[in-house]
């Protein structure tokens, strides 16, 4: 199935060689579109550039950074316009293991709506975090499954491989958030359209060159989000109730 696999970029010129050439050598069918949001420091120039070399690399070029999550849906439109049947979301600053892309595939493959990269079930791993971002990083998962009836141990995973005929059917482009959020939201909307989503374990390590793109407002929006989603969802509950649904 022709894969896609979609990586926003702001600023990883350092990151953006050793990334393009592990993908390229776990996954040598794939294409990859790289999603830069007018990096000052070069990164579009080098993808365009290590695609001569490497072949399959586009770059989508935007102007200013919109978010993560606008810059997937973004990718995600383009990709499944230019044929794509399955697109995986990756970032730019290696956390994501890019040995693991055949197993992500290779599930949607096999059947699955989503698979995700998953810190939290057996085999997974987080390494070089310190402990208030792993407390963090648990417990907000936790959270999100708690409040939303998520049977998902890693709702806000960023690396995951959809099928596209279910990022169609759960309407992805309507999906607002953006950074944790994004993540949380998809997942959520897949489960209410009914996707099969399964989690294979990967070792998650921590960004050694570059800048975080952490915040504490995408925190913020992601506890929010969850709260939103829960209302919104309890409300719609409420009203099926009484029109006798």
């Amino acid at each position: 199935m022709r894969t896609t696999v979609v990586v926003p970029t702001y600023n990883e010129i350092a990151n953006i060689d050793r990334l393009l050439r592990e993908v390229r050598a776990a996954a040598p069918d794939v294409h990859v579109l790289v999603v830069d949001d007018g990096s000052p420091d070069g990164t579009a120039d080098r993808a365009e550039a290590l695609h001569a070399e490497l072949g399959g690399i586009e770059v989508l070029r935007r102007t200013e950074k919109n978010g993560l999550g606008n810059a997937y849906r973004a990718g995600l439109r383009h990709a499944m316009d230019a044929g794509a049947e399955i697109c995986v979301q990756m970032d730019a600053d290696l956390s994501h293991p890019p040995a693991a892309l055949p197993a992500l595939i290779a599930n949607v493959e096999h059947g699955a709506d989503l698979c995700i990269g998953s810190r939290y079930v057996p085999g997974g791993r987080v390494v070089n975090w310190p402990r208030r971002r792993k407390w963090l990083s648990r417990w907000g998962n936790r959270y999100a499954a708690g409040v939303l009836g998520l049977a998902v141990n890693d709702a806000t995973a960023g690396y995951r491989a959809y099928s596209s005929a279910a990022l169609e059917r759960m309407g992805f482009e309507t999906v607002k958030a953006e950074g944790y959020g994004f993540q949380v939201e998809m997942t959520y909307r897949l489960v209410c359209h009914e996707g099969k989503i399964v989690e294979f374990p990967i070792t998650f390590a921590d960004r050694t060159e570059g800048e975080s793109k952490l915040s504490g407002s995408i925190v913020s929006e992601a506890l929010v989000l969850v709260a939103k989603l829960w209302i919104s969802d309890f409300r719609g509950r409420h009203r099926r109730r009484a029109q006798g649904f």
